[in-house]
């Protein structure tokens, strides 16, 4: 990807983040709508421009090719000191999973109990493990990808097994919209290899949908939780009358 289509769809994605659209940027621009789309399809920005759209992004033109650039080498895992870390202090865990779902710090604060002074502590531990950057005026840039991977041992997955799974599961999935299925087979090695890539893909989907949200206001977005298992397994009780 060019320097410019990076720094584009960038853009793109702040606006998103951010929930504006282009006309927005057109009200700002005083352009027309349909210009501010064009410039966006064909990429064809002035400097000055991108200046402006920055400035209404709030950004600087540095801090918008740093967001360029650390979109690019986002964290796709975490060490066992970071997933450690996370999980050792409930208040860090929430406000590092509001963070990662785009909530501002006003955002933490109006919903949880959470003075501003515990916000900007727990930020700033985020910070010291390079999660994200904590930016002037306490916006927040992440530098975790959003489908990073847990570590197969580590400390979060311990975390979910012992605490979040049950918790999750604990409820009779009988609203509409709360799905659950559970399917069972004899498969070989490559159904099963088959089945794991379209997991990946529909984890994939999933963070994909998420992104799109990100342009609702807060209200309208739902905490959604999606859990993906596959392994072999018989039953106990099967395994038990083996001879």
């Amino acid at each position: 990807m060019s320097e410019i289509s990076l720094l584009v769809q960038t853009l793109k994605r702040q606006l998103k983040l951010q929930g504006m659209t282009y006309r927005d940027v057109a009200a700002a621009l005083s352009l027309s709508e349909p210009s501010v789309k064009r410039l966006f399809a064909t990429e064809q920005f002035t400097l000055e421009r991108v200046v402006e759209v920055c400035n209404l992004l709030g950004f600087t033109l540095a801090e918008l090719a740093q967001e360029a650039q650390d979109g690019q080498r986002r964290l796709r895992t975490l060490s066992a000191e970071q997933e450690g870390e996370l999980v050792s202090d409930p208040k860090l865990l929430l406000v590092s999973v509001c963070a990662l779902n785009h909530w501002s710090m006003a955002e933490m604060q109006a919903v949880y109990r959470l003075s501003e002074a515990e916000c900007v502590q727990y930020l700033l531990r985020l910070d010291r493990l390079r999660l994200i950057t904590l930016l002037p005026g306490n916006r927040i840039r992440l530098n975790v990808a959003r489908d990073f991977d847990w570590l197969a041992e580590g400390p979060i997955r311990r975390y979910f097994r012992e605490q979040g799974m049950p918790d999750f599961l604990d409820a009779a999935f009988g609203e509409a919209g709360e799905p659950l299925d559970f399917a069972h087979g004899m498969l070989t090695e490559s159904a099963q290899a088959k089945l794991r890539a379209e997991l990946r893909q529909l984890r994939t989907r999933f963070a994909q949908l998420h992104e799109e949200s990100l342009a609702a206001p807060l209200a309208q977005r739902k905490g959604t939780g999606l859990l993906l298992a596959l392994r072999e397994w018989e039953p106990v009780a099967f395994s038990r009358l083996r001879r």
